[in-house]
């Protein structure tokens, strides 16, 4: 610890002393610049106003600029940042699974709880569509689905820390820059889009509308601007999921142990088997289709007003709703049932522990099949309201005032649930060849309608997450014009107000829905279903149609509201509230030579937390409130968090076209809400779950970094940069057993529950870029990050990898753009990343790569088409626990967007 100060401070302190004794410049003013003014069109133009913004900064910066008023790289804001150096891309914050749309980022090899995300420099309230994420898995990342590309301007990844940065980032802050309406060129401003999304793998094609307005009146001095959006997309994703993976075989499961014959004392119905203890078998083998439809909408609304010349005032407020009703069917081999009480027939293969092929002859009464059908109404939604001051109180001083409000909700107002047992007697077989390919699986049996063999329900619970925030800042600028080395002075301070909630307090009681559900309508897996995932396993599978469940369930349950007593359905142990107040004050000096600049910085954060929620008890005198759930007692657990965060940034200007900078800083990041606060959770059919951790501590980054880059031509640059983050308190996970209670069993069972931990780690990193216009026209662009990370934690397969962290990740792409045409296509590649646990295993995803590509056509001044195209490549996801052991393979297809954009 005592090193890795010494280190940092010796890296700072040798910028202050550069400083101090640099050549000091000339007296001058700074040169006004009409960045921020221009109107940006086309693929070259916004390629060169980016270079041009990353060129003048003082820090390490990215930038991406959009194309053209509502018109990015990329269809939305992830998957274009998944172009820049350094940046990764998932389509899920939870065990939700791979998706076809980039929901979140995170920067050089790390989780994206790591990684800040602002809008306009401020917090925007987030939560979840999906339900374990708006309990269970609450982490501090930003949905991206929520953020709709058409409203942004620019985007820019801080890779480097500053003072007078909102702290929270550890590995960067990325921050979406929206349009404001003294920003545009004329006074009348009116864009519309017309389009539609091409599924094919849904085999849907949905509408997509976006609209802008803005005035400004002659003297620039008072703006309106108003932007709204729909957009409907179907999704489909075809699948083989292992939830929960290989488990291994215990001494205490009667396969291993033996079943005792009860009227034969020291005799055995069924002998002990000690040579199948440690092996591991699938617990679950499924078939899975997952079907939703996804309607966003939402809008903005900004005004402007400069009441004198050096005073403007800014009112802006947004909003965005995601609808995502969605059904998912998971048609199941019940390995963890029979498994555990039966053993294979002779000739089965064991490789390295693991039963890789292995057939199981029917018992009379016992279930080989297991089948889940689950439809979930679900919604996110997410609104913030800023009121900004932007005063220039003299020549040489200025103040920026910005309070605001923001509220995420993410919920699950009803979920629709049967789960029925198929294939009694029937026997199972399957094959594993490797985590590179499906299982062949197979039950015998009878597993239509008819062969359902027993029948159960749970979860038709209201799941509701809300995240909230109100902050005020003040910042200034105190500059200098007596051309000293010292240019100028920020300081300032900033204060919020966070809270995170999970809640469950209401749900139905099941009555006789069987006798309802069974013989309603039914429908039948697609038939060319997960052809693209390969492998031998159960394909023409029927199910119940989304309205026979909801009106078997809802016409035979009794909904629970308003009652938190012993015969209520308020489920207390899903419930958890994360309550911080954070204070934070900054001085940042800004220093200018010749051929050199930079800044030094401290920011001082001080964090109060309060944590609330229940632990699960069977001494009804230690619990403080039950219901239908079980009994539960209050917990309250309070965190103080103080420290003082350096950062140094310096730039070289070594040459008219090169640029050399070095960086060195202090961040922090609060653990996840649920880590924190989430009491333990689990699944009743793998007897696995997750839970959270009150003592947890703040992971604290200590930062080394330098890049080198040449601008060797106009929209050109070639360059190298290397970084080293060295994790404190890092974010791990342990297993521990605690008692929950079962709504299958209604009393509390043992399960195995994956718990965050403290842990130290390091991230030691190089990233190459590469940008050339090729004569007027084209151009073409790469980059590759290379991430080295490790932890001293020791993962149940013996590794000691970091969450998130690929070690390799590149990006090529060309473009073509004349005064009419446009055209982009772009291939991003990222190897293989630990995601986090799946039951009590460490569970990866494998290399993937998407390719897209986009075509536009100018047909008038006011006219424009473009048609764009995702997944094109239609990759297939895979994930896996070990070189041996699968864990899904995941099919979504690809998308294709055309857009008529119509200007005035």
């Amino acid at each position: 610890m005592n090193t890795r100060k010494t280190l940092l401070s010796a890296a700072i302190v040798s910028c202050l002393a550069f400083s101090a004794h640099a050549q000091q410049a000339p007296a001058s003013t700074p040169a006004a610049t009409d960045l921020d003014t221009i109107q940006v069109t086309g693929i070259r133009g916004s390629m060169e106003k980016s270079l041009d913004t990353k060129r003048e900064a003082n820090a390490r910066l990215e930038v991406v600029t959009a194309e053209d008023v509502g018109k990015l790289p990329a269809h939305n804001v992830a998957d274009t940042l998944q172009r820049v150096p350094g940046v990764n891309i998932s389509s899920s914050s939870a065990d939700e699974g791979g998706f076809d749309e980039a929901d979140r980022v995170s920067l050089r090899g790390t989780s994206p709880s790591l990684t800040q995300t602002l809008i306009n420099g401020h917090s925007v309230g987030s939560a979840d569509w999906f339900v374990l994420s708006q309990g269970n898995n609450v982490g501090r990342s930003v949905s991206y689905s929520l953020l709709p590309s058409e409203l942004v301007s620019s985007v820019e990844v801080n890779k480097s820390s500053q003072a007078k940065l909102q702290d929270g980032g550890t590995t960067g802050t990325v921050n979406i820059i929206t349009r404001t309406p003294l920003q545009f060129a004329k006074q009348f401003t009116a864009e519309a889009s017309i389009g539609a999304v091409r599924s094919d793998q849904a085999d849907s094609t949905d509408p997509q509308y976006s609209a802008l307005f803005n005035y400004k009146n002659d003297a620039n001095t008072f703006g309106v601007l108003v932007q709204g959006f729909y957009q409907e997309r179907e999704l489909r994703r075809e699948a083989q999921e292992i939830p929960g993976g290989f488990f291994a075989l215990k001494a205490t499961d009667p396969v291993v142990a033996g079943i005792p014959d009860p009227a034969n004392p020291g005799q055995f119905l069924q002998a002990p088997r000690p040579d199948l203890e440690g092996l591991s078998i699938p617990g679950l083998l499924g078939s899975t289709l997952f079907e939703q439809t996804r309607k966003r909408k939402g809008g903005m609304v900004t005004v402007q007003w400069k009441p004198i010349d050096t005073l403007t005032l800014g009112l802006s407020g947004f909003t965005s709703e995601l609808e995502a009703n969605n059904y998912n069917r998971n048609f199941m081999m019940f390995g963890s049932g029979f498994g555990r009480t039966q053993a294979p027939d002779p000739g089965y293969t064991v490789v390295d522990g693991v039963i890789t092929n292995a057939t199981y002859t029917g018992v009379p009464g016992t279930n080989y099949g297991v089948y889940d059908m689950i439809y979930r109404e679900a919604t996110a939604k997410s609104s913030y309201v800023t009121f900004d001051a932007d005063w220039q109180i003299n020549d040489n001083l200025n103040a920026k005032f910005q309070a605001g409000t923001t509220k995420g909700t993410g919920e699950t107002p009803r979920q629709f649930i049967a789960e029925v047992t198929v294939g009694q007697g029937g026997g199972a077989s399957y094959a594993s060849h490797g985590a590179g390919s499906p299982v062949d699986w197979n039950i015998g049996g009878d597993i239509s309608e008819a062969g359902v063999s027993s029948f159960g329900t749970w979860g038709n619970q209201l799941v509701k997450a809300e995240d909230k925030e109100d902050w005020a800042s003040l910042d200034f600028n105190q500059y200098f014009s007596n051309g000293g080395t010292l240019s100028s002075i920020d300081f300032g301070l900033r204060f919020a107000d966070h809270e995170r909630e999970a809640l469950s307090p209401e749900g139905a009681s099941p009555g006789d829905i069987w006798s309802a559900l069974r013989g309603s309508a039914t429908g039948q897996y697609p038939g060319n279903f997960a052809s693209s995932v390969g492998g031998t396993f159960p394909r023409n599978i029927w199910y119940y149609t989304p309205d026979a469940l909801q009106n078997a369930i809802v016409n035979n349950s009794t909904w629970l509201a308003g009652n938190d007593g012993p015969d209520g359905r308020h489920n207390y142990g899903a419930e958890w509230k994360v309550k911080e107040k954070n204070f934070a004050g900054y001085v940042q000096a800004n220093f200018t030579g010749d051929w050199w600049s930079g800044n030094i910085g401290l920011r001082y954060v001080n964090i109060k937390q309060d944590i609330d929620t229940y632990l699960a008890v069977s001494d009804p005198a230690r619990a403080d409130v039950r219901s239908l759930f079980g009994m539960w007692q209050r917990q309250a657990f309070e965190n103080k968090h103080d420290r003082v965060l350096p950062s140094a940034n310096i730039k070289f200007d070594l040459d008219d076209d090169l640029v050399l900078r070095v960086a060195a800083s202090q961040t922090q990041t609060l653990p996840d809400y649920s880590a924190l606060g989430a009491s333990s959770w689990g699944s009743d059919l793998n007897k696995t779950g997750g839970g959270g951790n009150p003592d947890l501590k703040p992971t604290l980054s200590s930062n080394l970094d330098a890049n080198l880059e040449w601008y060797f031509m106009p929209r050109g640059l070639l360059s190298l940069g290397a970084y080293h983050m060295r994790l404190k308190d890092y974010i791990a996970f342990d297993v521990v057993q605690r008692q929950l209670f079962s709504e299958l069993t209604n009393q509390l069972e043992t399960y195995d529950i994956s718990t965050p931990i403290n842990a130290d780690g390091q991230v030691t990193g190089v990233e190459v870029a590469y940008e050339q216009p090729i004569g007027e026209y084209f151009g073409v662009n790469a980059n590759y990050t290379y991430a080295n990370g490790k932890t001293n934690h020791t993962w149940a397969d013996g590794t000691n990898n970091l969450l998130g962290t690929s070690k390799n990740t590149y990006n090529v792409g060309a473009y073509f753009e004349n005064e009419r045409f446009g055209a982009r296509v772009s291939y991003t590649r990222r190897s293989s990343f630990l995601i986090s646990l799946s039951g009590t295993n460490p569970y990866y995803q494998d290399d993937f790569g998407t390719l897209s590509a986009s075509l536009s056509y100018k047909a008038t001044d006011w006219l424009s088409i473009s048609l764009d195209g995702l997944n094109l490549n239609n990759p297939t996801y895979k994930y896996y626990q070990s070189a041996l052991i699968p864990t899904s393979f995941y099919s979504n297809g690809r998308q294709y967007y055309l857009n008529f954009r119509f200007k005035y």
